[in-house]
């Protein structure tokens, strides 16, 4: 009965489609009307998270082929469809940032002072181009949806931004994110001019040459390493984080950051196996310096958002080297972290939030002695510290585990240096919980003095299970990836 109703009414269009037909509703309410568009903001976000849970419990484990597959003829000249469906690798990213929306939504209940209904519009389409990254199997069109997310991302930044650079940095994130992705473009229309289809299927079935794979594997990295951030296209990540809102700072980091790194997943290392190889000694090159640099940079920082902003930095750039490690447990590994990342580095800046939201500040030296007036506040902002250096019982030490033994398969000096970046980690993690939490009180500076309500201690809750979940017991998240995976790594030969 249960899969007769799902085959009648649930399909991946539709978990596409329910952000928008939310957002378009929210369109003709006046905006007097804030209660009743607070709730079907809420509402809409949360059901697009029931609905993607149905998802999960539906995948099958035993097979690689993609899932829930739909197609729609969209161009028949050129042979372009809308084309979509998941597997292990793409299934945990579409949860979480069905996760997070309704996240960010709370975050702005009462944060937000002007143009709340556009503020729910804006992530409600937000959230429905990124689930549509993540399933489209047609790579034109995964393209026109990828740009499509710098759009509202944009807009949340620059309208809703907390301080005067605001404009300065959506502008930055918009034309640094999409001057790379014209390369990528170019490569699709010269794929497309050779085969004739934009189909991912087909694609993976075709050789391209050698030269050519180098020539459009250089393109696709152009795109996505600004997206991961990779050094030295990482300037505009603390920029924006910095200056957009919260919750814009929790899609920057929880989603579009691994944007850049599930193109490489299924785009660049499948259908380019040789230049990948080719070019597995640079992007270790590149990850271990951004890894090493990013650490040294966080813990020269003053600003608690680009504390957080670079070390995602150095996470993300982990998550690389366990993707370019080309077997199963360091692929494995960095869609674990990637995920973990986006609930810790989320969690985080969902922290820096509420002390900005009553002290109006975020420069670390008029922080101190907050154990003894906000002691909610400081137990939790302990957790998500211990899980941000990847203590073992929390989600990034499985991921960083996993990564450092595939990497080891591959290169033990790269796994080496890689392992800095957990030591530099806990450095500068242990150093701003003290500055922040322990330390000499400033009543000078510090003049609101309650603790966490009852809305933020239940936003910070799901975190808080999620990570210890995804530490204590990863086998649920493994399982549904490892096929998929040991396709991959089989497809392109890389065992």
């Amino acid at each position: 009965m249960l899969q007769f109703l799902a085959s009648f009414y649930f399909n991946l269009s539709g978990l596409i489609l329910c952000p928008l037909l939310g957002s378009i509703i929210l369109s003709v309410i006046p905006d007097s009307r804030i209660r009743l568009i607070r709730g079907i903001g809420l509402c809409t976000s949360l059901i697009t998270f029931l609905y993607s849970l149905f998802f999960w419990i539906q995948f099958d484990n035993s097979t690689a082929k993609f899932q829930f597959v739909e197609t729609i003829r969209w161009l028949p000249y050129p042979n372009i469809h809308f084309y979509i469906g998941i597997d292990g690798i793409s299934l945990f990213f579409v949860v979480l940032t069905t996760f997070l929306i309704p996240i960010c939504i709370l975050v702005g209940w009462s944060s937000i002072k002007s143009y709340k209904r556009e503020y729910m519009i804006a992530f409600l389409i937000c959230e429905s181009f990124m689930i549509a990254v993540f399933c489209m199997l047609d790579l034109l069109l995964f393209y026109v949806f990828f740009e499509s997310v710098l759009i509202p991302m944009f807009i949340i930044i620059g309208v809703w931004g907390s301080r005067q650079r605001k404009i300065q940095a959506a502008y930055q994130f918009f034309l640094y994110t999409l001057l790379g992705s014209v390369f990528m473009l170019l490569a699709i229309l010269f794929i497309l001019s050779q085969t004739g289809s934009t189909d991912l299927q087909i694609l993976l079935t075709t050789e391209f040459s050698e030269r050519r794979q180098i020539l459009l594997w250089i393109a696709f990295f152009a795109s996505f390493s600004v997206k991961v951030p990779m050094i030295p296209f990482h300037i505009w990540l603390p920029e924006a984080h910095v200056e957009a809102p919260t919750a814009g700072s929790v899609i920057l980091a929880g989603i579009l950051l691994k944007l850049g790194t599930y193109g490489f997943l299924r785009f660049s290392i499948p259908m380019f196996p040789e230049a990948t190889l080719y070019f597995t000694p640079f992007v270790y090159a590149l990850s271990v310096i951004a890894i090493i640099y990013t650490s040294l940079t966080t813990i020269r920082q003053i600003d608690l958002k680009k504390i957080i902003a670079y070390s995602s930095v150095a996470h993300m750039n982990f998550a690389t080297i366990g993707m370019f490690s080309l077997n199963i447990q360091g692929i494995e590994g960095s869609i674990l972290l990637m995920s973990s990342h986006g609930l810790v580095s989320s969690a985080l800046f969902l922290c820096v939030g509420a002390l900005y939201d009553r002290h109006k500040t975020r420069l670390v030296k008029y922080y101190g002695g907050l154990v003894s007036t906000m002691p909610m506040f400081s137990t939790i902002f302990l957790f998500f510290t211990l899980a941000n250096m990847s203590l073992p019982g929390t989600s990034s030490f499985i991921g960083e585990f996993l990564i450092l033994v595939g990497a080891f398969q591959r290169n033990s000096l790269v796994a080496t240096l890689a392992a800095l970046g957990m030591i530099l980690g806990a450095a500068y993690s242990l150093w701003l919980y003290n500055r922040v939490i322990f330390g000499n009180f400033k009543p000078k500076f510090l003049q609101k003095f309650s603790d966490l309500n009852r809305r933020e201690v239940l936003i910070f809750l799901p975190f808080v299970v999620g990570i210890i979940w995804m530490g204590v017991y990863p086998e649920v998240f493994l399982e549904c990836m490892h096929t998929s995976i040991g396709n991959l790594v089989q497809h392109g030969k890389f065992d």
